[in-house]
């Protein structure tokens, strides 16, 4: 690969819709965080959305989301190809990943690489949360 791609967008969020007549993209609740009580935690469905242009022919691809707490380490992986007809177009990728498992609360990377060059990353904060202590009752304080 001569001249890398341009990464134009990055976005983590639970779904993508693609317009049937358009085939426009509306991205549904973008996600910056994950608060939860409990760790490991396993997702449900993710969506890792990016646009690209200034492409030249085929490309190969690669998404990873990496442990940033532990030197990189990759909690997925997935290979790729995209398909660029002229250099003016953009065009669209959207990884849907099920089950991801976060170990530890930290900051997480969504990273796209074509042809094993980082052409981007798309940070994710998981961050443990307590619950409101319980009273007597057996009701949260904030009830």
């Amino acid at each position: 690969m001569e001249v890398p791609p341009v990464l134009l967008s990055a976005i983590v969020c639970d779904r993508v819709i693609f317009d049937k007549i358009s085939g426009m993209p509306s991205l549904i609740n973008i996600i910056q965080t994950i608060n939860v009580t409990n760790y490991p935690v396993r997702s449900g469905q993710i969506v890792f959305f990016c646009e690209l242009t200034n492409g030249h022919g085929k490309t190969k691809t690669k998404v990873k989301i990496v442990n940033a707490q532990e030197d990189d380490k990759a909690v997925f992986e997935q290979e790729g190809m995209l398909q660029f007809n002229d250099v003016k177009q953009v065009v669209t990728l959207a990884v849907t990943m099920q089950g991801i498992v976060f170990p530890v609360p930290g900051e997480y990377r969504f990273q796209l690489f074509a042809d094993d060059y980082l052409l981007g990353e798309r940070r994710l904060i998981c961050r443990k949360f307590e619950l409101p202590p319980k009273d007597d009752s057996g009701r949260t304080e904030n009830q």
